[in-house]
């Protein structure tokens, strides 16, 4: 009996099977690949460039950030906004919509030991609540910052926005700074404080106030006399008429200074 084509059959299967194993062994090398984000790869709004390191740094300085803060980072990406606002002993959540990039920033915010202070979530930043946020950092286009302006106006009056690089328009930033050399490229945040609604007619001893609101700037009149310097930030105002300085705080339809007070004109 000739044994060659048993044998061959053998070897045949040996062949298959072994085939068989090795694609095993690539698509399993390939499921397991730890996902590696790329500059510029394309996102739902924007595509994705890292904030260098010195200027998230001066972002949460500028934003006074502190342990009490909440801070919400929009467009989070790799997560080293959260996670290094969460090493400064805030609350930090981070929004992104890429789920890739979220499991790297929990891996990451696991690696630097801060997982209970800094969280990610998989969400779209236009239909995310950011009503608990009193900081809330980001670096998206212009088009994006104009579209999320009027949610961002809404905010508690002293919430900080700190942006890097891109502006919100003719809303002036409170604050601008450029973080030198070895930064050298998306090297300047921009900080704004949400200021008090406080539009319209109040009245005054020292005579009918009426402010015209653009932002945090105050033009207005108090009697007749012009107003100058006139700012809110967060729920703070301040103003020049007449040449006498007058500086108060909201509180509900009353601004209370030292010697003075106004009452809001329904």
């Amino acid at each position: 009996m000739n044994a060659f084509p048993r044998v061959n059959k053998i070897l045949i299967a040996l062949a298959v099977m072994l085939s068989a194993s090795v694609a095993s062994a690539q698509q399993a090398g390939t499921a397991t690949t730890p996902f590696e984000p790329r500059v510029g790869q394309p996102g739902k709004d924007v595509v994705w460039v890292p904030s260098p390191q010195a200027l998230v740094d001066k972002m949460l300085d500028m934003a006074k950030l502190t342990p009490q803060d909440y801070l919400m980072d929009l467009g989070s990406g790799d997560g080293r906004t959260v996670i290094t606002a969460a090493k400064r002993g805030a609350t930090a959540v981070g929004v992104e919509y890429n789920p890739d990039m979220v499991a790297l920033s929990k891996k990451n915010a696991e690696k630097e030991g801060v997982a209970g202070k800094a969280t990610f979530m998989q969400a779209d930043l236009f239909k995310t609540d950011l009503s608990k946020a009193t900081v809330i950092t980001m670096f998206l286009l212009p088009s994006i910052n104009m579209q999320l302006r009027p949610s961002l106006l809404n905010l508690k009056p002293g919430t900080r926005i700190v942006s890097n690089t891109f502006t919100m328009e003719e809303w002036d930033p409170d604050e601008t700074f450029s973080v030198p050399n070895p930064c050298v490229s998306w090297c300047t945040a921009l900080l704004w404080i949400i200021p008090a609604k406080v539009q319209g007619a109040w009245k005054m001893p020292q005579g009918n106030l009426t402010l015209t609101q653009q932002f945090q700037k105050l033009p207005g009149t108090l009697g007749t006399a012009p107003i100058s310097e006139g700012k809110v930030n967060g729920d703070e105002i301040s103003f020049t008429a007449g040449g006498t300085k007058y500086t108060g705080k909201l509180n509900g339809n009353t601004i209370q200074g030292q010697g003075w007070t106004a009452s809001r004109v329904n």
